[in-house]
């Protein structure tokens, strides 16, 4: 993957506890400044949080909000509020925090839509954990959406900060523990795992919300999952 740096890297997979970095706070103070203007995932999960809300008034937590771009992009019915570990401008809307080392919480409050967006493939193994946590914040008819990069590409590109790199049925396996997955499918299908740049791939994109059977295994780019609250306290996906 390059990033708008320009920058390539792969990273291994795997390897032991201590060999995970967790980048901090003054890596994102610097790297959240690339996505302040809109993007091809942040109007597709606009698209989808819209689709999910359909009018409703509803509260939404952004888990990794980065400079909370998608706020910009949201219907005014949802009150949106974000969590990064860094904070470009502070707000009432808005806490800095951790969530490597702090849980996942803002003032104790429960959401009818949570959504990580490019945040679990930086979590190394506190995947888990930070699901459990996503759970106990999620109102009980609430939608968790997530997006994971599909490390099993054609052309799997890997940028150099990821520290939880799994395949995508690990991640399904991992994400089943804690809730039902109600829908799965590509963000989008590219032939280099990088998001569709040409006017027509990315309209066609934006409206496919389905698998291609053997073509989504090799060319999406990355995953949604569409999610609810596992009602026995254990999912089956």
């Amino acid at each position: 993957m390059e990033d708008r740096a320009g920058r390539r890297g792969k990273v291994a997979p795997g390897g032991s506890e201590s060999e995970v970095r967790y980048y901090k706070e003054d890596f994102w103070r610097q790297e959240n400044l690339k996505f302040e203007q809109s993007y091809y995932r942040l109007e597709k999960s606009a698209r989808i949080i819209s689709s999910i809300a359909r009018g409703r008034e509803i509260s939404l937590l952004d888990v990794g909000c980065g400079p909370a771009t998608l706020m910009r992009l949201l219907p005014p019915s949802v009150d949106y509020r974000g969590i990064d570990i860094a904070i470009q401008e502070p707000a009432p809307h808005l806490i800095e925090a951790d969530l490597v080392e702090s849980p996942i919480d803002f003032d104790g409050r429960r959401f009818d839509i949570v959504i990580a967006q490019g945040f679990f493939e930086y979590m190394g193994n506190c995947q888990p954990q930070k699901l459990s946590e996503i759970a106990n914040i999620l109102a009980a008819d609430g939608k968790f959406i997530v997006s994971y990069w599909n490390f099993d590409h054609r052309n799997k590109e890997i940028y150099w900060p990821f520290s939880n790199i799994c395949p995508i049925d690990e991640f399904r396996k991992g994400l089943s523990a804690y809730f039902n997955i109600d829908r799965s499918f590509p963000a989008s299908h590219n032939w280099r795992q990088g998001v569709p740049a040409r006017r027509l791939n990315k309209a066609i994109n934006m409206n496919l919300n389905a698998n291609i059977p053997v073509i989504s295994r090799k060319l999406a780019v990355e995953y949604y999952f569409i999610c609810s609250l596992a009602s026995s306290g254990t999912a089956v996906s």
